[in-house]
């Protein structure tokens, strides 16, 4: 089945073992893709790599930003102002709702239900024009920076996201009302892809996956960032751990991301996005045309780059599909002299020769798109 079979997300190949319609053995076959992101991010300076980490979930571009910045801003050990932490937030947390819509609209297709699929990518093309807005860029956006953003939002911007997310969640309680008690919904995803708590801990999995088997696991909670711990919100999980209880999860996960916006934008603080760090963020353009030191950090930040202390240094977000962390190792040049990332797609994935086991061909394409694997991310 694969690699360029619609329902398998990508170009990800299952080699099936059928007894009739039924799956004996399920292995997956990655590498289709060639990637290799992180023997890139050894061979480009700590800036480049930012735009780099776009392409990895594609449909995440901020978070991915946002973690590889957060590694090396700890690396550097640098903090950044209170306003681009708060945007940093309402970005991560847009980029969890345009994530999880686009998985619900082709899961949704997947099992035939091609009503949702529409409804959804009509909001995700909002969350699009408010990206392009911002950033100039629809997909691959590398809003951040090392040390701040790229920019501050334009005006009105702010107040265009709030109104996304007063409309946005009638949306998907439209889509929960088609799809939640519809009967062959319920029948092609209940007691499908059964994973228990206890294989999704072995396994390592992270996210929805991990929340679907009831372990009630968020990074945000577990281990903040950002000032995650100001924010009130909840964290949905199953109890049954099959893929009825993956999308239960992944819809409530919209809904508290925007109570996560709101709280940001009633709470937005004034001030600079960028830290006051002369050898790591760029000055302002008119200081770079009137002041000779600015002008100098400017040269030797764009034609050498920063060079961040020795040390290694983890860290990692609770990114839309689960725990994205970038592993880094630095002697003090400008480049990353190792770099390995903790990608949470490549990981739930593996779970998939397990509890595809004993289930029908057809639940083999409700259970992948119930693991929301996305290539770029598990071909690194």
């Amino acid at each position: 089945m694969g690699p360029s079979h619609p329902s398998t997300h990508g170009v990800l190949r299952l080699v099936l073992e059928l007894e009739g319609e039924e799956v004996r053995s399920c292995k997956a076959d990655i590498g289709y893709l060639h990637r290799g992101f992180e023997k890139i991010a050894e061979n480009k300076t700590w800036q480049q790599f930012i735009t780099w980490t776009d392409r990895m979930d594609y449909l995440a571009p901020a978070s991915n930003n946002v973690a590889y910045v957060l590694a090396v801003e700890k690396l550097l050990g640098l903090d950044v102002p209170p306003r681009c932490k708060a945007l940093r937030v309402v970005l991560c947390e847009m980029s969890r709702i345009s994530a999880h819509l686009l998985w619900l609209g082709t899961h949704a297709l997947d099992l035939g239900a091609a009503t949702v699929f529409f409804y959804t990518f009509q909001q995700r093309e909002i969350l699009y024009d408010l990206y392009e807005k911002l950033t100039g860029a629809r997909l691959t956006t590398s809003a951040q920076r090392i040390g701040g953003m790229s920019r501050d939002t334009p005006e009105g911007w702010l107040d265009e996201v709030r109104e996304f997310t007063r409309q946005v969640v009638p949306v998907i309680d439209e889509c929960e009302r088609l799809l939640t008690r519809n009967r062959i919904w319920v029948e092609r995803t209940r007691d499908i892809g059964v994973l228990s708590a206890e294989d999704a801990i072995a396994f390592g999995c992270t996210g929805p996956v991990l929340r679907g088997s009831g372990v009630e696991w968020d990074l945000r909670k577990a281990q903040p960032y950002l000032g995650y711990e100001q924010y009130d919100f909840e964290i949905p999980v199953g109890t049954v751990g099959d893929v009825y209880d993956r999308y239960l999860v992944r819809m409530e996960e919209m809904r508290q991301s925007v109570r996560i916006i709101e709280q940001a934008l009633d709470n937005m603080p004034e001030g600079p996005i960028n830290a006051d760090a002369p050898k790591v963020v760029l000055p302002p353009k008119e200081k770079v045309l009137t002041s000779m030191e600015d002008l100098i950090h400017h040269f030797i930040i764009l034609t050498e780059g920063i060079k961040p202390p020795v040390g290694e240094v983890y860290h990692a977000i609770e990114a839309p599909k689960g725990e994205l962390g970038f592993y880094i190792v630095s002697d003090g040049a400008n480049s990353a002299y190792r770099c390995r990332i903790r990608p949470a797609a490549f990981v739930n994935l593996q779970v998939i020769e397990k509890i595809a086991v004993g289930q029908m061909v057809p639940d083999v394409v409700g259970i992948i798109g119930s693991l929301d694997p996305v290539m770029g991310e598990v071909d690194r």
